[in-house]
């Protein structure tokens, strides 16, 4: 009897095992499959955006402050859920266009998601690992723009077209021309945390390009690969249409003032500027051109040959 007792008790309890450690409930996996599933939140970052997609009946908010609170209200519920998201610049504009040539109806909910997809795969996106909003939209939109600028430098270099006395890519050659003007350049400042910052006037704005980069006694320095590669495009349509371009450079280092250096782009290569024309370069403010007041603890410097090889002529 106590043996029988005894496999009736083991059969139980296999029985039991066997419920609590077979096949999970199909909600359940579900419900993991959702949490390993990333999600993207498409976001309108200003008061105009957002008058533009309240056109859309579909569209469900009205307040704008309301809408903000909610997105971020999302963005907590899926950080806690575990969720990656990663937030992208929503566009009206750019989706009405995307929906018409896509033949999608642009006043759905369905609509929209497949935007986001789309722009948070080619575009500019932020992960959200807990900040807050005010913090997170000034990333998304700086990215916007560079990523806007890089598109637009890389259109202009593909326009250039060949030599016409050698056949050479004008554009491959100028970038080319560009990332050694830089390597230079970082080789010859020398140790520090420096901050490089290349303006090129256009026909209708002015494209501009910044690049961060810390170098150490020894060794050479280290920067971003994405922001190397839009500062040196930035650059290279200055070199290809031989257009005026600047480049001014901020090295910082301890227990010792700031120091500005400048140059401009002459004739394929990086002329320096005196410290006077850093001076009013640094000084002043782009948009009106009026006078502003220098830094304290700020070195204002001469631009210093940077040894750059001769470009070749190319027209």
């Amino acid at each position: 009897m106590a043996q029988t007792d005894n496999n009736r008790n083991n059969a139980a309890h296999r029985k039991h095992r066997t419920r609590r450690h077979g096949t999970p409930h199909p909600t359940t996996l579900r419900r993991s499959l959702r949490r390993e599933a990333p999600s993207i939140v498409g976001l309108l970052v200003d008061e105009r955006d957002f008058a533009a997609m309240r056109r859309y009946r579909t569209f469900p908010f009205d307040d704008h402050t309301a809408y903000l609170h909610q997105v971020e209200g999302l963005l907590k519920t899926l950080a806690a859920q575990g969720t990656h998201a990663t937030v992208a610049l929503f566009d009206p504009e750019d989706y009405a266009e995307f929906c018409a040539e896509s033949g999608i109806d642009a006043d759905t909910g369905a609509g929209r998601s497949r935007f986001t997809a789309e722009i948070a795969a080619a575009g500019a996106t932020v992960t959200y690992t807990g900040q807050r909003l005010s913090d997170l939209v000034p990333v998304l939109v700086s990215r916007a723009v560079r990523r806007a600028t890089w598109e637009y430098a890389t259109l202009r270099l593909t326009e250039v077209g060949d030599c016409a006395d050698c056949g050479q890519d004008i554009g491959r050659a100028a970038f080319d021309r560009a990332s050694h003007l830089i390597l230079r350049l970082l080789e010859t400042a020398g140790p520090g945390s420096h901050h490089l910052v290349c303006s090129v006037p256009t026909d209708h704005d002015q494209l501009m390009a910044v690049l961060h980069t810390h170098r150490d006694t020894t060794g050479p320095a280290r920067l971003d690969s994405t922001e190397g590669a839009e500062f040196a495009t930035v650059l290279a349509v200055a070199v290809a249409l031989e257009a005026r371009a600047g480049v001014v450079l901020r090295t910082s280092a301890p227990d010792s003032p700031d120091r500005v250096h400048g140059w401009r782009l002459a004739d394929g290569g990086l002329a320096p500027l005196t410290a006077g024309e850093v001076f009013n370069a640094y000084c002043t403010d782009a948009d009106t051109g009026e006078p502003v007041p220098p830094e304290s603890g700020v070195e204002y410097c001469a631009g210093f040959d940077i040894g750059a090889d001769a470009p070749e002529p190319h027209h």
